[in-house]
């Protein structure tokens, strides 16, 4: 590997793929970036892209730099002027998709940790191309083997409100919902970890990565398990491994790891281990699980309407468990839509939208 277009660079996927990136000599032919500056301009010293890429053209005469580019166009022009073979997608949200999309096309692999790139339009996009980086689908893919399994599990932390009480989580804030247990994320991943969305995403997402509906999700509060593997003849696997993306990253960008990356869980200190079932009562997304596998292209309903539940919520203009209703009432709402084209997804993308303004 060697350069790389990095989109996201100032997330914490980002940070650490620059971290990777530097410790194995890999350019950054091209960062994009949304409203970090400070940020941007640091790693713009370190790395010396050629190109640069901001959400806001307000914000260009701020980027230390000769070539800086605004808006979401002008990422996928970058994609296709672009030398390297790999492109990092650390988007967040429906603008991710464009950008896999664009990339794939030109046979260029995509190290992913946009999961709404695979749950809007997961059946159009080529996932030969397709190297996952969130833990939990790079801990089942180290740990399949050419044994036939029966179940795929991951795992998931149970989010900023595991500890609560149902009755209490009707008032709960934004900010409440921001303070996750485990990890130091962005807003809408934390929010989605904290309704259980995430984790729907992720169990579409390994639909489309491992072609099976056998996959299921259970609560591990410490995110020292990623991923099991239930194989035919009655084994179990398990991945443990740090809190930590750098490790997914690295296997991303190289392929292949004999270093240490992370250092080895200390299995002593660890102490118990427990696992939970996903409750429907604190997580009311749950009830759809078993379906949306059975009807993946409901995936863009979902994630159109989900995005505008947070931002509702973030407005104060619904609860926490409104997010949650707003899009159990779109699944509902646009059950018979059946996609084949990205030019249908968009359109139903818009629909969703304008019919939860």
């Amino acid at each position: 590997m060697h350069s790389i277009v990095l989109l996201g660079s100032t997330g914490s996927i980002g940070v650490n793929t620059l971290e990777i990136a530097t410790r194995y000599n890999i350019t950054i032919e091209a960062l994009v970036a949304g409203n970090n500056i400070d940020l941007l301009n640091q790693q713009i010293a370190i790395h010396r892209p050629k190109t640069v890429v901001i959400a806001d053209e307000t914000q260009r005469h701020g980027v230390n730099h000769s070539d800086v580019r605004c808006g979401e166009k002008a990422i996928l022009e970058v994609i296709e002027e672009s030398q390297s073979e790999m492109v990092v997608n650390a988007l967040v949200g429906y603008v991710g998709l464009a950008p896999t999309l664009k990339a794939t096309s030109l046979g260029k692999k995509v190290a992913l940790a946009n999961k709404e790139s695979l749950v809007i339009a997961g059946e159009l996009i080529d996932k030969t191309r397709i190297i996952p980086i969130d833990s939990e689908h790079f801990g089942l893919w180290y740990l399949l083997s050419s044994r036939p399994f029966s179940k795929l599990i991951i795992t998931a932390s149970g989010g900023a409100f595991r500890e609560w009480e149902v009755s209490k989580m009707h008032q709960a804030t934004f900010s409440d919902a921001l303070k996750h247990p485990n990890w130091s994320m962005g807003q809408k991943i934390t929010i989605d970890s904290a309704t259980m969305t995430n984790k729907l995403f992720e169990l579409l997402e390994a639909k489309w990565l491992f072609d099976t509906n056998a996959i299921d999700a259970y609560i591990e509060k410490k995110s020292i398990i990623h991923a099991l593997v239930e194989f035919v003849d009655g084994s179990t696997t398990a991945h443990f491994a740090g809190v930590d993306m750098k490790l997914p990253i690295a296997f991303a960008l190289l392929g292949e790891i004999n270093e240490p990356i992370l250092p080895a869980v200390n299995l002593l200190e660890m102490g118990e281990i427990a696992f939970s079932p996903i409750e429907e009562s604190r997580y009311p997304i749950w009830q759809i699980k078993t379906d949306i596998l059975n009807r993946p292209h409901l995936g863009v309903v979902v994630n159109a309407a989900n995005e505008m539940a947070i931002e509702a919520f973030k407005r104060e203009r619904c609860s926490f468990f409104g997010m949650s209703e707003i899009v159990l009432d779109a699944y509902k709402k646009f059950e018979t839509i059946k996609p084949t084209s990205i030019e249908e997804i968009i359109k139903i993308d818009q629909e969703v939208r304008h019919s939860i303004l």
